[in-house]
């Protein structure tokens, strides 16, 4: 069960006591049926909501980052950080993430699409990493921050993230097969390093979920955590792509 970060001990966080993961210990698929039905019903109105777009999309963000940014002033003030600190903190934390999102979404032409694929890579990068480091198990990624990741999961999210861009440059137009795997997997990495830095804020608050938001999942920022550092990552890329130009697409000779 998630601990509420106002209710986190001083005591330090317990040590790891081995450098690899072993997949056969335990019962690692334990949580796979309430992730699972926790993602079917919250998948279909995301996605909704993207298909939608303007003003429903752009309020349902501020509400999200609104929620996101409570749990990450929490995981900060239970730091012992002073509250205005933590403020400033959790809203920079959270706001380009949002603001990344809702300008992606703006583009008329290939908005809806880019949105879809930032959201696919990175989904596709969670679920990768979970599974295969569930299968596979070997050795962790980041012992000190998160114990349970490792290696093989961090490559399985890379690998599947690269896949939706292959996809992506198949059935897409003008798709570049080179680009779009490239952009998928930074976005994949960006997602990984963004899970990454949360389980830097929840380590170091001494809690396992940043809340209760989601059954199986935790909390709101558990589930964000990836897309918080992906989506302006993609915004950064559509810049440089120019207006009206999809993330895997061939770019324009000068």
């Amino acid at each position: 069960m998630a601990h509420d970060p106002a209710d986190a001990t001083p005591d330090a966080p317990p040590p790891v006591s081995t450098s690899t993961v072993n997949p056969t210990s335990g019962t690692p698929w334990r949580d796979l049926g309430v992730r699972s039905l926790s993602a079917a019903i919250a998948g279909p109105i995301g996605l909704a909501l993207v298909w939608q777009g303007g003003v429903l999309w752009a309020v349902m963000l501020a509400l999200l980052g609104l929620l996101a940014a409570r749990e990450a002033y929490r995981l900060l003030r239970a730091q012992s950080l002073a509250a205005w600190r933590s403020v400033v903190l959790a809203v920079g934390y959270v706001t380009p993430a949002v603001a990344a999102l809702i300008w992606l979404r703006q583009d008329p032409a290939h908005g809806l699409g880019n949105v879809l694929f930032l959201l696919l890579s990175v989904w596709a990068s969670d679920i990768g990493a979970y599974l295969v480091g569930r299968w596979i198990g070997g050795p962790r990624l980041a012992p000190r921050i998160s114990p349970g990741k490792t290696w093989s999961g961090a490559i399985g999210g890379l690998a599947c993230a690269a896949l939706v861009g292959l996809i992506a440059s198949r059935i897409g137009p003008d798709g570049d097969i080179l680009r779009a795997v490239l952009v998928a997997a930074l976005l994949g990495i960006a997602s990984e390093l963004g899970d990454l830095l949360e389980s830097v804020l929840k380590r170091a608050a001494r809690v396992k979920d940043s809340g209760r938001f989601l059954p199986g999942h935790g909390g709101l920022l558990d589930r964000l955590d990836g897309l918080l550092l992906a989506a302006p990552v993609a915004a950064l890329l559509a810049v440089a792509a120019g207006k009206g130009m999809l993330l895997w697409q061939t770019l324009p000779q000068p």
